[in-house]
């Protein structure tokens, strides 16, 4: 699996799946999260309500993820993520591998071939760049081990779509690390 890192705007590529660093009331926000359901158009809004109504009346739980139709995006699917707030005290690299970890599997249950992450946590909910970058790469690699050798239907691209020079130079720097 290629792991691709880019300065960019994650709503204009044209991957099979974004992720989104959603809150888990799955109804917009701020950040990443408002720049999708943006882009995406209403219907992403209507899916996630319907989500609430159905599946998950009490939110989105932190690291869990679901996936909705990408709408208007170049993608065709958007995979909702709640990483954790460490203002919120979930300070556990647990939750932020997880929050990584859920969306590629649900990645590979879509058939996506190419899927692209912003960095989770790593804005307003105060998590350090460094420290997200590292979990990002290495849950993205641990990922790729355990797939089975002959997977059909499984990722070939990683991106990280990120919006700062800081956030790339952080997350070339795991990738190198992990090289």
């Amino acid at each position: 699996m290629e792991i691709a890192i880019l300065q960019a705007d994650i709503t204009t590529l044209p991957v099979d799946a974004i992720v989104n660093a959603a809150n888990s009331s799955l109804l917009g926000g701020g950040g990443v999260d408002g720049a999708i359901h943006r882009a995406a158009g209403p219907k992403l809004l209507e899916a996630c309500r319907e989500i609430r109504r159905t599946t998950l009346p009490e939110g989105l739980p932190v690291s869990q993820a679901v996936s909705t139709p990408g709408f208007n995006l170049p993608a065709k699917w958007v995979i909702h993520t709640v990483g954790p707030n460490r203002h919120a005290g979930q300070t556990d690299p647990y939750l932020l591998e997880s929050a990584f970890h859920n969306s590629l599997q649900e990645a590979v249950q879509l058939g996506a071939r190419t899927i692209a992450f912003p960095a989770i946590s790593g804005g307003v909910y105060g998590w350090d760049l460094e420290e997200v970058a590292r979990i990002g790469v290495e849950t993205v690699d641990r990922f790729e081990s355990s797939l089975p050798e002959a997977c059909p239907g499984c990722l070939e691209t990683v991106t990280f779509a990120l919006f700062s020079d800081k956030a790339e130079r952080c997350f070339r720097e795991a990738l190198d690390r992990l090289n």
